[in-house]
């Protein structure tokens, strides 16, 4: 079967992609590690099963340096010792909100990832995490192909 995308929600809503467009520019720049967020936003596309931005993502990680045995063992995570206190923190909180009627973000959740980020920093990962499955939810719904994305030179240098 060959994956034909439904719409291009970009030329759809130009000032939705742009208004989307401004909150990932913000996350870029929030100050939070650029491979921190990366893996943030491949574990709620591996969720989510959005083809397009794990491709993405895995992309932006290799370039950035990320070994594979990281890249491969992402979805396991919680069993794979390859993941600092602070990731494993973020990997849990991306889980509870991306799955968020499962347990509506338990208080042990919480608490390990206040131990890791201060409260600015919990606030943008929050985002973050809010982007990324806003992201899904577009490219899922619409069947955005993947395997076109190619890492800007702007990211290569990070």
């Amino acid at each position: 079967m060959t994956m034909r995308a439904r719409l291009d929600f970009r030329k759809a809503s130009p000032q939705g992609a742009k208004a989307m467009g401004e909150l990932h520019a913000f996350i870029h720049r929030c100050g939070l590690e650029h491979t921190l967020l990366e893996l943030v936003k491949l574990r709620a596309s591996q969720i989510n099963g959005c083809a397009h931005c794990i491709d993405m993502h895995t992309k932006e990680l290799r370039v950035a340096g990320e070994s594979e045995q990281r890249l491969y063992l992402l979805n396991a995570w919680e069993e794979s010792p390859f993941y600092s206190d602070r990731e494993r923190a973020a990997l849990a909180w991306t889980e509870a909100l991306t799955l968020i009627t499962e347990d509506h973000v338990p208080d042990e959740v919480y608490e390990q990832a206040r131990a890791q980020f201060s409260e600015e920093e919990l606030t943008n990962l929050t985002l973050a995490i809010i982007a990324i499955n806003g992201a899904n939810r577009l490219n899922i719904a619409f069947r955005t192909v993947p395997g076109s994305y190619r890492v800007p030179v702007r990211h290569a240098a990070e």
